[in-house]
């Protein structure tokens, strides 16, 4: 039986935006629907949007963190809905703000078992301790990303800052996983394993 290529879906980016303005927090709080703000448990705003799904933490100093997206561009659309937000309140926007992807969490299913012994001795920049966590810690060089590997074929994809990065890193893992030996189709049987 052969491998089918693996498969990968974004979970979550977060990303940073500058907005280079001091924000009068009571007042966007009061004047924009979807705003939490209680500076006694947090010191900045939380704004929940529907469309796209995301979560923004707005601070006084203008910067704001974006959580919750699952794409780049509905990172920018949250960024151009916080401007709109700003704009209810006479906040003008200048410049451009400045937005930085600081990581993307993707999961991957590598469609068979993944031998996490084996892996653990064959690839460099790993850590498997069974005891500890039922995964496999595989740091990949390039592109730069942290994967977590399960015996399930199931992975989780972090530190990644691009989205192409993501798919890179999927498909890079795969190859090295299928030249080691280290991926057995669903349908073998357990002893094959051993």
């Amino acid at each position: 039986m052969s491998l089918r290529e693996p498969s990968v879906q974004i979970q979550n980016i977060v990303a940073t935006a500058s907005f280079n303005v001091e924000i009068d927090m009571y007042t966007l709080e009061r004047k924009v629907e979807n705003i939490e703000y209680d500076p006694n448990r947090f010191p900045g705003l939380i704004y929940r949007l529907e469309e796209p799904r995301a979560t923004v933490l707005i601070f006084r100093s203008g910067r704001a963190v974006i959580a919750g997206t699952k794409s780049v561009n509905d990172v920018i659309r949250a960024v151009k809905k916080l401007i709109r937000a700003f704009k209810q309140i006479n906040i003008e926007i200048k410049e451009t703000p400045k937005v930085q992807v600081q990581n993307i969490v993707a999961t991957a299913n590598f469609h068979g078992i993944i031998h996490l012994e084996k892996a653990s001795y064959l690839l460099e920049n790993t850590m498997y301790e069974p005891e500890q966590f039922p995964g496999l810690v595989y740091r990949m060089e390039k592109p730069r990303a942290v994967i977590l590997f399960f015996v399930s074929g199931k992975a989780v994809i972090a530190g990644v800052r691009r989205e192409e990065d993501v798919y890179k890193a999927t498909k890079n893992a795969y190859e090295i996983l299928v030249q080691n030996g280290c991926i057995i189709p669903h349908e073998e049987t357990e002893e094959e394993l051993l």
